[in-house]
């Protein structure tokens, strides 16, 4: 049997079992439908696994609605579980919420992509010395490995966690600069393309993989809608519903592992939807199936 760390704020606890953990999709649900209120189904589930950016916040304020929903699964004992796509360590994330003034009580259990590629760093997975192709911002995800940082011809591995502050939309010069390193492998921090930072898009990490892959670069992807980080954050027998924005990583994920999800439109997006033939449209554009959607969280 093949097990995984599950992991709770930031720090491994047990082991699970991989094999276990798919199949609790609810075949009650198999057909999308708008969902007025969670509150008119989670009694079904278990587990919250909840997206981040684009559902909890938009970078610069919390969504009420959705502090309120989270505030109501915590009162009726339900676990929650963060799970994001950002390139940083779990307490880094953490911090970032405390700081937009979220209760810490909600807190008890996050997962960054970050972090699970930091553990992978940390052990050598990929080899000792990296290129670290990303923003100063990123730098303590490898904080423990620091001294290995070379340059990018020197290096057994790229590790990219966005896109350098200076070039921060200009995925033509990626393009130029890794033409020459394609036998290196890329790993990739967080798989978003684009994230809105208020009512600004901004690039992510998985944009220039994308750049890399299409050059013909190898690139390991840590964060959804990988299986591995869903390892992660829920053991076995878990009844669980994901919730998010993102149809390439969130929904996608989920219908990996074959959990019931939440798609909320007025996220990453939201610019593609104005009616429920266009939404259904943009499920079958990403090949993906989600059992309700919602314009925002909220309870």
């Amino acid at each position: 049997m093949v097990f995984f760390n599950y992991i709770s704020r930031g720090k491994i606890i047990k082991k699970t079992n991989i094999f276990n953990i798919y199949g609790h999709q609810n075949k009650r649900h198999s057909t999308l439908r708008e969902l007025n209120h969670l509150a008119d189904i989670f009694k079904e589930y278990d587990t919250f696994v909840i997206d981040l950016w684009g559902v909890i916040h938009n970078g610069v304020a919390l969504n009420l609605k959705a502090i309120e929903a989270v505030d109501q699964l915590k009162k009726h004992s339900k676990k929650i579980v963060f799970l994001s796509n950002a390139p940083r360590p779990s307490s880094n994330v953490i911090n970032f919420l405390l700081k937009m003034k979220m209760d810490k009580r909600y807190l008890e259990n996050v997962m960054t992509s970050g972090e699970a590629a930091m553990h992978a760093i940390n052990q050598k997975k990929f080899g000792k010395s990296f290129y670290h192709l990303g923003p100063a911002r990123d730098t303590s995800i490898f904080d423990k490995v620091k001294d290995n940082k070379t340059d990018l011809q020197s290096c057994d591995f790229i590790l990219c966690t966005g896109l350098f502050d200076d070039h921060e939309n200009d995925l033509d010069y990626y393009k130029k600069i890794l033409s020459e390193y394609i036998s290196k492998k890329l790993i990739c921090t967080n798989p978003d393309l684009i994230v809105h930072r208020g009512g600004i898009e901004e690039l992510c990490a998985g944009s220039v993989a994308k750049v890399f892959e299409d050059l013909g670069g190898k690139v390991i992807y840590f964060g959804k809608p990988h299986k591995e980080i869903y390892n992660m954050c829920f053991k076995s027998n878990e009844k669980v519903l994901a919730i998010g924005d993102n149809l390439r990583t969130d929904i996608k994920g989920a219908n990996n592992l074959k959990i019931d999800s939440i798609f909320i439109t007025e996220g990453v997006h939201r610019k593609e939807i104005s009616n429920f033939s266009e939404l259904k449209k943009l499920l079958e554009k990403y090949s993906v199936k989600a059992n309700f959607f919602q314009k925002e969280l909220k309870w």
